[in-house]
């Protein structure tokens, strides 16, 4: 059975397309069958990650009826990727029964997918919700700032008291070490606890190096670097920790008919 995951975060800037990307790329490279849904409609940009240009977007099959088949792009370790598009103003906001056939209309794509990740757009709006609440497990990427953690504690509580979701992964992104990613995340963890009965579990840092940061400006995932070791092993290490993580159950609209 296939399983999803949703890449989130409470603010923009802190690299969850970044995350999104190559965590779908690591886990294709440990041998998972993955397709990528940019679900940040019309403002998508994995696409430029990938160093793809997509022919077709989310939007043929919300407005001219296409199949999520028909869009699918082929990206590199045979990632199966599927654009939002960018520019695209008329999918900002989609009705909500119009994000329900979205997700059921990937229920083909479940054949030749063992793992489906999504990024959804950041913050707590309908758009995110939707799609954080019709997946198995949620990641939250953050990064070590009062802004960040802010916003991702209204994610979490949003998720928590309006969608009855109580698992979370977290990822601290653009870390100055893998014992300031663990700080970090404790200090998160503290603030959450005291108003939130959620439950927290670390997935793992990523460092901030000049490696990640050129490999944006190069439009090359981190990961398909030969040379970065300590980036690739970053990855590794916290994809292996969010295929575990605790999943979220609930009887709403979920991808792969699930419900």
């Amino acid at each position: 059975m296939s399983n999803s995951i949703a890449v989130a975060s409470g603010k923009g800037g802190v690299g969850k397309t970044t995350v999104a990307v190559n965590l779908a790329l690591t886990l294709s490279q440990m041998g998972s069958k993955v397709s990528l849904m940019d679900a940040d409609f019309g403002l998508a940009n994995a696409h430029i990650l990938l160093g793809i240009n997509p022919k077709k977007t989310i939007r043929d099959v919300l407005k001219n009826g296409m199949l999520i088949e028909d869009v699918i792009e082929t990206g590199p370790q045979g990632l199966k990727f599927i654009s939002g598009g960018n520019g695209l103003i008329d999918i900002l906001n989609i009705e909500k029964n119009s994000k329900y056939q979205l997700i059921r209309s990937l229920d083909p794509i479940e054949k030749y997918t063992d793992t489906l990740i999504v990024d959804i757009p950041a913050g707590a709006s309908e758009n995110s919700m939707t799609f954080a609440s019709a997946v198995d497990r949620l990641v939250i990427v953050l990064v070590g700032e009062p802004t960040s953690f802010m916003d991702a504690y209204t994610f979490i509580k949003t998720a928590k008291l309006d969608y009855n979701l109580h698992n979370f992964s977290i990822i601290v992104n653009m870390a100055e070490s893998d014992r300031a990613a663990k700080e970090t995340f404790q200090k998160f963890q503290n603030i959450v606890g005291k108003f939130l009965d959620a439950n927290l579990t670390y997935a793992g840092g990523i460092p901030r190096t000049k490696k990640i940061q050129n490999a944006i400006i190069r439009k090359l995932p981190i990961v398909l670097d030969k040379e970065a070791e300590l980036e690739s092993l970053s990855f590794q290490r916290l994809s292996k920790n969010v295929i575990k993580a605790g999943e979220n159950r609930h009887n709403g609209i979920r991808f792969f008919s699930k419900s």
